[in-house]
């Protein structure tokens, strides 16, 4: 069950806003340190088990986080910036034929929640050849 309150709001709020990756510091920092770092945490925990954030672990050994938008379609897919850390949605069904040929010929069945491609996004590649 998920328990809306005011601090999760504002949390989310602020976490949506974010480009890219971030840390839990990030957080803290844009939330100009009114919700104590032990209650973002804690609410940072939560929102990776509900699924709206993705949890990994950086080159660096830090801790990063991901928001991941809703989507109505099944099959989707995130396209990542190497450069920036942008994440863009891809809600669409292009990616089944990959899925499909991931099955057949690799044996692998993937999860289709959490595929993320890296590249580069039209702006970083702009900026690159400037």
């Amino acid at each position: 069950m998920t328990y809306k309150t005011k601090q999760r709001d504002e949390i989310l709020k602020v976490i949506q806003a974010f480009k890219g990756d971030f840390l839990v510091k990030d957080l803290y920092v844009a939330m100009q340190e009114k919700i104590g770092l032990s209650t973002i945490y804690r609410m940072v925990d939560k929102l990776v088990g509900e699924g709206l954030l993705r949890k990994s672990i950086g080159l660096d050994g830090l801790t990063y986080y991901q928001y991941l938008e809703s989507c109505s379609e099944v099959n989707h897919f995130y396209l990542k910036c190497r450069n920036c850390g942008e994440v863009k949605l891809v809600d669409c069904n292009c990616i089944v034929e990959f899925v499909h040929h991931a099955c057949m010929e690799h044996g692998y069945v993937l999860d289709t929640q959490n595929i993320v491609f890296l590249g580069l996004c039209y702006k970083c590649q702009k900026e690159s050849l400037l």
